[in-house]
C-alpha cells in the first residue's frame, strides 16, 4: 500500500439540504462557501441532483456557482458532481468553459453517472445505459474542451483545454479508479459506500484503500494523484449538543431507509453513527476518529460535509470555524503551505 500523501488541501461540500424553501437553501448554501473561505479553505464543492429535494437541492450546478463565483476571490469551485448521463455534453462544455472564465480559472469539474432510475427516465434515458452514455459524453466533452472540430465543422467557443487537467472521476469500484488514473483525471471518494454482501462489517477505509490503490497503478508515471476523500463531519463546541443535531439528523436518515425496505443494524446512535459512517463531536472526538481512517490519510484533498446530520445554519458556520481552526490541521493540512490546484488559462 502506498504511503499517505501530503500536504493536504481542504474542501466544505453541500448538497444544499437545509430544511427551508429552495431559494433559501441557495443563499444558505452560498453563505456557508464565503464562510469557509473567510477561513481559508481550498475548496468547495456542490452536488447536482434532479427532482429529489430530500437528495439534493440543486439541479443546475453551473447556474449556482456563477453566482457564488461573483462573491468569492480565492477558494475554488467544484462539482461533486456534473450527472453527466443526464447531460446534453456539449452545453455541459460550454457551460463550463463560460463559467470557469467568470471565476478567475477556479472551476473544478467532477463528474459521475448518478441519479435514481427514475430521473433518467425523465430525461429520456434508459438507466440500463447509463455507463455507456457517461463514457460517450465524457468523451465529447474532452474534446470539445481541447478545441476539437465537432459535428458539422464547429469548434466550442470558448474553448477550455485547461480544463482537462481539472477533471474529477466519482466511483465506488477499483475498475472505475484505475479508468481514472489511467486518464490522469483525479478521484473522488464517496463520504459512505455499500458494504460487500460477504463482508457486511468492513470499515469504509477497507472498501476505499483498494480503490485508492487500483488508482495509483493506473496513474502515468509523473503525473501528480489527486485524491479527494469526502467524508460526513459535524464538529461542535459541546459533545452533548452535536450527539443531539446527530440524533434528529440520522434518524430521519434511518426512518427514510426503512421507509425504502432497508434496515440499519441497532438502534442506538453509535449504531447510526457507525452505519452512516458520521464522524461527530468536539475537535477532540473528531480527530480521534478520522485520524483511524486510514484512505482519508491518503487524500490529497479532505472534503468535510455535514450530510446527513443536516444541524442548522449557524451550526454549519461554527462547525466550518472548528474545522480549520482544530480538526483540519491535526490532519495535515496548514493554511500557509496547502498546495494549490491547478489554475491554468
Amino acid at each position: 500500500m502506498t504511503s499517505k500523501i501530503a500536504p493536504k488541501r481542504l474542501g466544505f461540500f453541500t448538497r444544499l439540504l437545509d430544511d427551508v424553501p429552495a431559494g433559501e437553501r441557495y443563499r444558505l448554501a452560498a453563505e456557508q462557501i464565503i464562510h469557509a473561505e473567510e477561513n481559508d479553505f481550498n475548496s468547495a464543492w456542490i452536488a447536482q441532483h434532479h427532482f429529489h429535494a430530500e437528495e439534493g437541492g440543486l439541479p443546475s450546478p453551473a447556474v449556482f456557482l456563477s453566482h457564488v463565483a461573483a462573491r468569492t476571490s480565492t477558494i475554488r469551485l467544484g462539482t461533486g458532481v456534473i450527472t453527466l448521463p443526464m447531460e446534453n455534453a456539449l452545453r455541459v462544455a460550454e457551460d463550463t468553459a463560460v463559467l470557469d472564465l467568470l471565476s478567475g480559472g477556479r472551476l473544478e469539474v467532477g463528474f459521475g453517472t448518478g441519479g435514481t432510475k427514475e430521473s433518467f427516465e425523465a430525461f429520456g434515458i434508459d438507466a440500463d445505459r447509463r455507463g455507456e452514455v457517461y463514457a460517450e459524453n465524457l468523451a465529447l466533452v474532452r474534446d470539445a474542451w481541447a478545441g476539437k472540430v465537432l459535428h458539422g465543422g464547429n469548434h466550442l467557443y470558448p474553448d477550455a483545454p485547461h480544463l482537462l487537467d481539472r477533471v474529477w472521476l466519482a466511483t465506488f469500484s477499483a475498475n472505475g479508479a484505475r479508468l481514472a488514473g489511467l486518464s490522469g483525471d483525479g478521484l473522488m471518494l464517496s463520504r459512505t459506500q455499500p458494504r460487500p454482501a460477504d463482508n457486511p462489517d468492513a470499515t469504509l477505509d477497507d472498501i476505499q484503500n483498494p480503490i485508492i490503490d487500483a488508482y495509483l497503478a493506473g496513474l502515468p508515471q509523473g503525473r501528480a494523484p489527486r485524491i479527494l476523500g469526502s467524508r460526513s463531519l459535524f464538529v461542535a463546541d459541546d459533545r452533548k449538543r452535536a450527539l443531539a443535531f446527530a440524533e434528529t439528523g440520522l434518524r430521519r436518515v434511518a426512518d427514510r431507509f426503512a421507509a425504502a425496505g432497508h434496515r440499519i443494524e441497532g438502534d442506538k446512535l453509535e449504531d447510526l453513527i457507525k452505519a452512516l459512517d458520521s464522524h461527530v463531536g468536539t475537535p477532540d472526538d473528531v480527530i480521534a476518529s478520522l485520524k483511524k481512517d486510514t484512505a482519508l490519510a491518503r487524500a490529497t484533498d479532505i472534503v468535510f460535509q455535514v450530510h446527513s446530520i443536516d444541524p442548522p445554519h449557524a451550526e454549519i458556520l461554527r462547525s466550518i470555524e472548528l474545522i480549520a481552526a482544530e480538526v483540519a490541521p491535526a490532519l495535515g493540512w496548514t493554511r500557509s503551505s496547502a498546495p494549490q490546484l491547478v489554475a491554468a488559462q
